[in-house]
């Protein structure tokens, strides 16, 4: 049975935990109120405040009005309702798990260290310097409530038992020690990959207590933040370890003090240029072998160029499998790409050399039939036997036909009638200023009809284009 007066109701509200076994006792709260508890053991008493909407941080209550059965609330903050805790923190760095270009992410092994005073876990001692606990009595004191800001996974190692030490020195000084493994996501540019590097953020954050509540801070500045001397990574090399830290707002619930670990990361280059780079430029110069093949020679040089087509695919699609679905542009698609654009224009190459072929022996074959129609109307053979005579054949080159210009009749002896009767000789025109006219005709259009000069140009030009394209990526990128 309760009986105030209305004022002490406006002030106060009470809270009892009964127990049937206690006798009735009497309170006396204000000189105008008598409070009767009847079978209640511990009476808790929360004032609130009228005037301000966070009431645990400005009332003023007296004294006489807390009845306190036990002295301190172990699982309250220290200096609860005062100012901000301070916490130290130090990060000792064990390993780096793994860097996953896909996930975007990374994983590491820490030990995360927090250091505050708690004057309520002192204790008088001339022996002991400190008192050393595990993870048992950290559920019944306060801690920091840190946590990893963007984590993905995280999980406090707990094999034998949990990975966890609480050691308390005399002046109520604490130190917090656990074993944490963490994936937390990480932003990478790799607009420079394989040639780039990565700088990846790991934050801490308290989750509940704002900057009035707990002011988280690196204890020893960057030299809080150690790691092991043999960590090691496949793909990359650490080039640095640094800490800051900063404030970050959120429109709900106000600021909150973030500790960050930084760390730079750089891509070894080699194992791409062994599993990319080198078959990918292999390809591009077997792509060229095609060009001192026989033009004639039609099933050699298609295979040669379709297999190095189909090998720079594959190359292609093997490194995009392996990364995440960027929208731009990565350093190694360039090189890819443009290796294939080369592979492809090898093929090109080729596909014109067998057109031309093909229009210039059409052209001869249409001259040929003209040159026997017109054998058999001529009048003279120029002193040579109608039968020894014979029309041009395609695979007679300008070269044969001009040695035969200079003959004449007085280089036409008896000796020529005893030569044997296959052996071909060619049908000069009796023109001499017609023949010196398609001789002219002919330099004028020998690249256009001289198939061989085709692939004797792109021998020369595919190689010094390729290794002017090396030069300028490899001295942008690196």
């Amino acid at each position: 049975a309760l009986e105030m007066t209305e004022p002490f109701l406006n002030e106060t509200i009470l809270v009892f935990s009964c127990n049937k076994n206690i006798e009735q006792q009497s309170y006396p709260l204000t000189p105008n109120s008598n409070v009767t508890l009847n079978t209640c053991l511990f009476p808790v008493i929360s004032p609130l405040s009228k005037k301000t909407v966070d009431g645990t941080k400005t009332r003023k209550v007296k004294t006489s009005h807390l009845l306190r059965i036990d002295d301190h609330d172990f699982t309250m903050r220290p200096a609860f309702a005062g100012p901000a805790v301070p916490v130290g923190v130090d990060v000792q760095v064990e390993s780096l798990d793994s860097i996953s270009e896909v996930d975007m992410d990374f994983t590491m092994t820490l030990y995360l260290r927090h250091y505050w005073k708690d004057e309520r876990l002192a204790f008088p001692s001339s022996t002991n310097k400190s008192m050393t606990f595990d993870g048992r009595l950290v559920k019944k004191i306060w801690v920091p409530d840190v946590f990893f800001v963007h984590s993905k996974r995280s999980f406090i190692h707990d094999t034998t038992t949990d990975n966890i030490m609480l050691r308390v020195y005399p002046d109520g000084h604490v130190l917090y020690s656990l074993r944490v493994t963490v994936t937390a996501a990480c932003n990478m540019d790799f607009s420079r990959f394989p040639l780039d590097s990565q700088t990846c953020t790991l934050e801490l954050e308290s989750y509940a207590y704002t900057d009035e509540d707990l002011m988280l801070y690196w204890k020893s500045g960057d030299e809080s933040l150690s790691t092991d001397e043999r960590i090691s990574l496949s793909q990359f090399l650490i080039q640095k370890f640094h800490t800051t830290s900063r404030l970050a707002f959120y429109s709900s619930t106000g600021w909150y003090n973030r500790l960050y670990i930084n760390f730079t990361l750089r891509r070894h280059i080699f194992f791409f240029l062994l599993q990319t780079y080198f078959p990918a430029t292999l390809m591009v110069m077997l792509s060229w072998v095609s060009f001192w093949i026989d033009r004639r020679a039609v099933p050699a040089r298609v295979s040669l160029g379709i297999t190095t087509v189909l090998t720079m695919s594959t190359i292609i699609t093997g490194v995009n499998a392996s990364m995440p679905r960027v929208s731009y542009i990565k350093a190694v698609d360039i090189y890819l790409w443009v290796s294939f654009v080369f592979v492809f224009l090898s093929v090109l190459e080729y596909a014109a050399v067998n057109y031309l072929t093909t229009v210039r022996d059409g052209k001869d074959r249409k001259l040929r039939e003209k040159a026997r129609e017109q054998s058999h109307t001529l009048p003279c053979t120029c002193g040579m036997s109608h039968a020894r005579t014979m029309m041009l054949d395609g695979t007679y080159s300008e070269a044969d036909t001009n040695s035969l210009a200079g003959y004449t009749r007085a280089s036409m002896t008896a000796e020529d009638t005893s030569e044997k009767q296959e052996r071909m000789v060619v049908h000069l025109s009796l023109d001499n200023e017609s023949t010196g006219t398609k001789k002219k005709g002919i330099r004028g259009f020998r690249i256009i009809q001289n198939t061989h000069a085709i692939d004797t140009y792109s021998r020369m030009i595919f190689p010094g284009a390729y290794i002017l394209f090396n030069l300028i990526y490899w001295c942008v990128y690196c």
